[in-house]
């Protein structure tokens, strides 16, 4: 039976404190890390964020892993790739690691930030949906790798956890592509699951110190949580997740085609909860994405198909807010949006899948997701 071990963590300046207890609890770092060993710490760099937007993992989390790992020897190296619509390169991650304060890090326990930029193709025959991926090279030359990863919300996938997080070894700008052709959910829950089976961490650590509710995976809110969780099994640390802040199995892509394919854990009772009583987990009023299918999508949803604008959440620009960067455009599976000029991006809504990565991407909070009268008002009707 996978095991979840959580501590309580009422703010960053503890994190030390509680990461040594929350990994003394599992046998100490040498369980995960030996001497001269080649260990990627694979954060959540989604974006250029400062640590307080919740966008990213707190840099603090990262030092006291890092340290503890350093500390036994471990030849350590801090990587990710930034989401879709960034490229992946030197200069785009120079200025993420200077905002997310990962240069920080590295600096203060001694150990090397990623600049390769190339990517090695592998093959994954065992795959029971993809059997190749574009993974990049600090991951793949790695002994291990260490997925520490960040509590929020999705408005595609609905959470992003720790399975989610290993997204992150796909290079950039071939991102989208995996949305082009996995347009479906349940379709790109399954490419996540066989990607997370592939590069299968040794080790998941997850940032719920301070979450994000709502819209995101950027532009939602910070939320407080108070907790920080570790796992061997990172669809173990998803379940647990889910039950903080209150996202209901069938709710949850990875989960759903998790037990569809007979993996475990998918629920509280095929894992053991240490440090915490699970009655204790869920996070009142947490703020879960637009895009969570409610009680009326599942009436309607043999005549969706026919009503597809009226029963979904789609993206809309903020004109006041859009700054014509061309992020979304470059986010974009579909080349759905353009930028003229100065003027506000424009989404072609016949093209559009509802990948959200327009949304998830914005660096400046100019995509709304918007929900249509008629979904709206059988919102209320409901209640």
């Amino acid at each position: 039976m996978e095991k979840v071990y959580v501590v309580r963590c009422a703010d960053y300046s503890q994190v030390e404190k509680k990461i040594a207890e929350l990994i003394g609890m599992m046998g100490g770092i040498e369980a995960f890390v030996s001497r001269d060993e080649r260990i990627v710490l694979k954060t959540n760099l989604l974006a250029a964020a400062n640590p307080e937007k919740a966008v990213t993992t707190h840099p603090s989390v990262v030092f006291s892993v890092a340290r503890m790992a350093k500390d036994k020897k471990a030849k350590l190296i801090i990587a990710d790739s930034p989401g879709s619509g960034y490229p992946y390169t030197e200069k785009v991650m120079e200025r993420t690691y200077r905002i997310t304060e990962m240069d920080q890090v590295a600096k203060g326990v001694g150990i090397e930030l990623n600049f390769d930029t190339s990517y090695k193709i592998v093959s994954y025959p065992e795959g029971k949906f993809f059997r190749r991926f574009e993974i990049i090279t600090p991951v793949h030359e790695a002994d291990a790798m260490i997925n520490l990863c960040k509590l929020k919300t999705h408005g595609f996938m609905h959470m992003t956890g720790a399975v989610k997080n290993i997204f992150g070894v796909i290079p950039g700008l071939t991102k989208p592509g995996y949305h082009a052709k996995l347009q479906e959910k349940s379709h790109f829950a399954n490419m996540l699951l066989d990607l997370a089976t592939y590069i299968s961490p040794r080790l998941s650590i997850m940032d719920a110190v301070v979450g994000m509710e709502g819209n995101g995976p950027q532009n939602g809110n910070p939320r407080f949580v108070g907790m920080l969780l570790a796992s061997t099994s990172p669809l173990a640390l998803d379940v647990i997740a889910g039950e903080i802040i209150g996202l209901p199995k069938d709710r949850n892509p990875v989960l759903v085609e998790a037990e569809k394919r007979g993996l475990s854990p998918v629920s509280l009772d095929q894992l053991k909860l240490i440090g915490e009583d699970p009655s204790k987990l869920h996070i009142q009023d947490f703020k879960l994405p637009a895009t969570v299918p409610g009680f009326h999508d599942r009436i309607f949803a043999l005549i969706q198909p026919i009503f597809r604008n009226a029963f979904s959440v789609f993206p809309r620009v903020i004109g006041s807010k859009c700054l014509s960067c061309g992020t979304c455009r470059d986010a974009c599976p579909m080349h759905a949006i353009t930028v003229i000029d100065k003027t506000p991006a424009r989404i072609d809504t016949k093209n559009c899948i509802r990948c959200y990565c327009c949304h998830e991407m914005c660096p400046h909070d100019a995509m709304e997701l918007h929900r249509s009268r008629l979904y709206r008002l059988l919102n209320r009707i409901r209640r």
